[in-house]
């Protein structure tokens, strides 16, 4: 199995370089990667400097490191392209092709993929974020006519992150909910949720997966046994049947995927404004 670096780089965030390169790697097994994002490469000194690490960490594995880079100005990307690595350029590659098959020639503005851009646009997520973190867990249940979408589920399946992902990253109005003990045993759902059923969307996740992550929250204790986390999830789903109410089982899959599986049940599409 052979060690390789990769690089995310980039002259903003590089989190287009990171996502789209994690998505490349991810069909390539056997491969031990040792993982660095690195943004804000925006001088020529600084590509200099991560130049000398590129062709540092080539030399430490005995074999070439893999860039992957959004760089929107030429000569800082040709600096690092000219270390020891295997060098893929998002925007550049496909950049060209289409000012050629567009024929308009692109902005080369540094930072528009992740700009501000549309105020409008930011304002709205931003708002999304914060009733998703006042509609937290049950925390208010008086707001649930606003929302788009109701994620419900046992501790710990990933209602939060999945609810905060949702409201970044599309705007959506996400409030989350737990179904409790009580909620199980007597195999109903919650009173407060009733009205807003076309609203929920049910995650639920491995027995096994949910007591590793309830162990580190509780260690030893009765909530994370092995038979209190099976009882939990068997009832849970049982209830989403019984309910009608989709529901997916997170236990292998990525929030991204998450996202994108609560968007199609529920058909919420990113949010125009």
């Amino acid at each position: 199995m052979k060690n390789r670096a990769i690089y995310f780089i980039s002259d903003r965030t590089a989190i287009t370089a990171e996502t789209l390169g994690q998505s490349l790697m991810t069909q390539f097994e056997g491969i031990e990667l040792e993982r660095h994002m690195i943004p804000f490469i925006d001088t020529a000194e600084k590509a200099l400097n991560i130049q000398a690490i590129i062709n540092q960490s080539s030399q430490d594995n005995d074999a070439k490191s893999v860039v992957f880079s959004t760089f929107t100005d030429d000569k800082i990307a040709e600096i690092v392209r000219e270390s020891d690595c295997i060098f893929y350029d998002f925007f550049n590659d496909y950049v060209v092709k289409m000012e050629h098959d567009l024929h308009q020639e692109s902005a080369h503005i540094v930072g528009k993929s992740h700009g501000i851009g549309d105020e409008s646009s930011y304002e709205a997520r931003i708002r999304a974020v914060n009733y998703a973190l006042v509609n937290d867990d049950g925390g208010r249940l008086d707001h649930y006519q606003q929302a788009d979408v109701i994620l419900v589920g046992v501790s710990r399946t990933g209602k939060t992150p999945t609810s905060l992902f949702l409201a970044l990253q599309y705007g959506i109005f996400t409030a989350n909910f737990p179904i409790t003990d009580s909620d199980l045993d007597n195999a109903y759902l919650p009173k407060a949720l009733k009205p807003y059923k076309k609203k929920l969307f049910g995650l639920t996740i491995a027995a096994d997966q949910l007591r590793r992550i309830r162990e580190e929250r509780r260690p030893g204790s009765p909530y994370a046994s092995m038979r209190q986390c099976q009882r939990e999830i068997s009832q849970v789903e049982e209830l989403f049947l019984q309910e009608n109410i989709p529901f997916l089982n997170v236990t292998s899959i990525s929030i991204e995927e998450i996202a994108a599986n609560i968007r199609l049940a529920r058909q919420l599409d990113v949010k125009q404004f």
